[in-house]
């Protein structure tokens, strides 16, 4: 069993390796975002509780992100391990899913810290374009769009998202330091924390995290 958490500031490239680690070792990539999405649409007690935050602005608070991670991870797919993206963010998160896992007989195999400075993630994010219909994700330097602003795929229309912009990326950059990244130290401490440097090309990184984790 395989489970695994990865952190890393927005742009460091988690949802790549997300993708790979889940393809090769069988296990579902679960982020909270996903899991929101979910149980909103599908109008379960969690969801509806998430729904009266999210719907006013409001962050959705630590122990109903518990609630709803703990939810997720208990399905049958989840049985021979998963990959957390997403979460926890915070230590009382941390705290709280280490409990959890104790409680089921689980223990966390290894978290994954893809670190990525500031100077690295800023031309990375903000050169960043994603297709408006399809998802298809492009950059406007290391990977453009053969036709400026028209999906290769689908011919949809390629553009930036908000959150891609460099105020907002550095925003994002600096909440990320403040609340996500004290996990390090407390990870590092359980003798469970590697570090990767996310500013190597993807494949490289793959090949260092396949070699962690084994066949």
């Amino acid at each position: 069993m395989r489970i695994i958490v990865l952190l890393g500031p927005p742009g460091a490239g988690k949802g790549t390796q997300a993708a790979r680690i889940s393809d090769k070792y069988g296990i579902p990539h679960i982020s909270t975002g996903d899991i929101f999405r979910s149980n909103v649409k599908e109008g379960t007690p969690l969801g509806k509780k998430a729904a009266a935050y999210m719907d006013q602005g409001h962050l959705v608070p630590d122990e109903l992100v518990c609630d709803l991670v703990e939810d997720r991870v208990s399905k049958d797919d989840c049985q021979n391990g998963f990959l957390l993206d997403g979460f926890p963010r915070t230590l009382f998160q941390a705290r709280h899913f280490d409990d959890y896992l104790l409680r089921s007989g689980r223990e966390l195999t290894v978290v994954l810290d893809m670190q990525v400075g500031q100077d690295v993630l800023l031309p990375r994010m903000v050169g960043r374009r994603v297709c408006r219909n399809c998802g298809k994700t492009y950059h406007i330097t290391n990977m453009p769009t053969k036709v400026e602003g028209v999906c290769d795929v689908c011919g949809g229309e390629v553009y930036q998202r908000a959150d891609d912009t460099k105020e907002t990326v550095l925003n994002r950059f600096k909440v990320y330091m403040e609340q996500t990244h004290p996990l390090t130290e407390y990870y590092q401490n359980a003798g469970k924390l590697i570090t990767l440097d996310g500013a190597l090309p993807p494949d490289v990184v793959f090949g260092q995290i396949s070699a962690l984790l084994g066949d």
